[in-house]
């Protein structure tokens, strides 16, 4: 069904009064900036406890444990970073300037001016945390903001539409709910800039509807997300740590561990690990643990388990992580348990898609060259993870792959470090935020160059003479 035309005006009336508060109001003060910094930290400190019960009702169950690290004082840490430097992001750079030109009194600078308005899309995943982190770059830039969060998080987005009601005036941020049509309709509005957070194969539908409209786009998307284990690495830790991050919301994270490679030697001794890791984290089963997540919906349950039954079919060494022998055919929710799968060929869905679930296809390897063959010979990751203790093997992985960002030594972390950029490259994403790098992003960095009141540079000026091409003579040389 066809999104009614109101619908559609609404979006462009709400753009259209933003962008005139944008330009009556002027550039924001610092003091304006961190207003709306401290808005939104007010409203997940006083309201998180309901976000983390709306996470819940959303996924059918969601820890509230893990949605209160992840999506509420994970915010709550990129809004504080955000106002405690924005100070220091908002003043101009100096900038060199062509000699002579400094010597005569003239100067260069570079000034941070705000886009405007910044449309955000957000996903389901950390429908929170995955709003509110581009924001902390957004007001820090001095920009509003209008946000399309997912459909598939109903009572969450409901609920953060509410709240950002409260708290701002519609001419400051904006939430627009609805469906996968208002979302389209939302990504072909003439932003200032747009964010983007969500699956490879609807950012191109994004990018396409941005291109009308010539709006800059940050694209933070996903992909396989290697592992390289080193013959150095200790396997019960490393184990642990990429265990820690595959159950992790259930796996539905864009960063989580998506395949690993496991020295061929190795590879009984990390199955054997990585079991007893999600025995340690949950002992007393999956089903009806709190702590444990189930995948959000019907379609991504069947997509998941489809996986897991072709690997079998094809006759793929399939572990599944079942600690207490628990039956999932018959459950409330949509939870499935971790499962490892040995060496799946690459003819496998789950070797194709990003698995955003809890599957970890392991691969043995012989030669770490081997390793970094494969992992090139497919589109470059958001994320790729190294462990070991061999730093001339770490360099050579690292050096010898494109990826958004690495974490060495465990998986993911790097995303939670508010002073490195977080983004991906080609599939995987495009432009980057994050503390001064979300600053930047939002934006415009604006070229002022003041002259010289010397009169010196009438030689530049016609009519042309032996001085002048003196002059251009002694700049033409190697």
């Amino acid at each position: 069904m066809a999104l009614d035309s109101a619908a559609v005006s609404g979006m462009s009336s709400i753009l259209s009064r933003q962008k005139a508060a944008h330009i009556r109001d002027g550039i924001p003060s610092l003091a304006k900036r961190i207003e709306w910094l401290d808005k939104s930290i007010d409203l997940l400190v006083t309201h998180g406890d309901a976000l983390s019960e709306a996470m819940r009702e959303d996924f059918g169950h969601r820890s509230v444990d893990q949605s209160a690290l992840t999506d509420i004082a994970g915010s709550i840490g990129a809004l504080k970073f955000s106002k405690k430097h924005v100070a220091k992001w908002m003043r101009p750079e100096k900038r060199k300037t062509e000699f002579p030109l400094g010597l005569l009194g003239s100067r260069a600078e570079l000034q941070f001016q705000p886009k405007g308005v910044i449309g955000v899309i957000s996903p389901w995943n950390f429908p929170v945390n995955l709003t509110f982190a581009p924001l902390a770059g957004v007001f820090a830039a001095g920009n509003r903001a209008m946000i399309k969060p997912s459909e598939f998080t109903e009572a969450t987005s409901d609920l953060m539409k509410q709240l950002f009601a409260q708290y701002y005036d519609e001419e400051e941020v904006a939430v627009i709910t609805g469906g996968p049509d208002v979302g389209a309709e939302f990504s072909k509005l003439a932003f200032d800039h747009m964010v983007f957070t969500g699956a490879t194969s609807i950012a191109h539908h994004v990018m396409r509807a941005a291109a009308d409209n010539l709006v800059p786009l940050t694209l933070e998307l996903g992909g396989k997300s290697p592992v390289v284990l080193g013959r150095s690495a200790n396997m019960e830790k490393a184990a642990n740590r990429i265990m820690a991050g595959k159950t992790l919301n259930a796996g539905q994270i864009c960063l989580a561990p998506d395949y690993a490679f496991v020295p061929q030697e190795k590879t009984a001794e990390f199955v054997s690990a990585a079991t007893k890791a999600v025995e340690k984290m949950y002992p007393s089963g999956l089903k009806d643990n709190e702590d444990y997540t189930s995948v959000v919906n019907q379609r991504h349950y069947d997509r998941i388990m489809s996986y897991i039954e072709e690997a079998r079919d094809k006759g793929a060494e399939v572990h599944e992580i079942n600690p207490t022998g628990e039956n999932f055919s018959q459950q409330p929710h949509h939870k499935i348990p971790p499962h490892i799968i040995v060496n799946p060929g690459d003819d496998l869905k789950v070797m194709q898609d990003e698995i955003f679930g809890p599957i970890l296809p392991i691969k043995s390897y012989g030669e770490t060259k081997d390793a970094v063959a494969y992992i090139n010979s497919h589109d470059r990751p958001l994320g790729l993870y190294y462990f070991g203790e061999d730093a001339t093997e770490k360099d050579y992985v690292l050096n010898n792959t494109t990826s958004g960002g690495v974490t060495v030594n465990d998986v993911i972390f790097h995303v939670a470090q508010e002073d490195l950029p977080f983004g991906g490259v080609g599939p995987s994403g495009m432009g980057s935020y994050h503390g001064r790098d979300g600053f930047m992003e939002f934006s415009h960095k604006k070229s002022v160059y003041t002259q010289t009141g010397s009169e010196l540079l009438a030689m530049m000026r016609p009519p042309y003479g032996d001085k002048f091409r003196g002059q251009v003579k002694g700049r033409i040389k190697r």
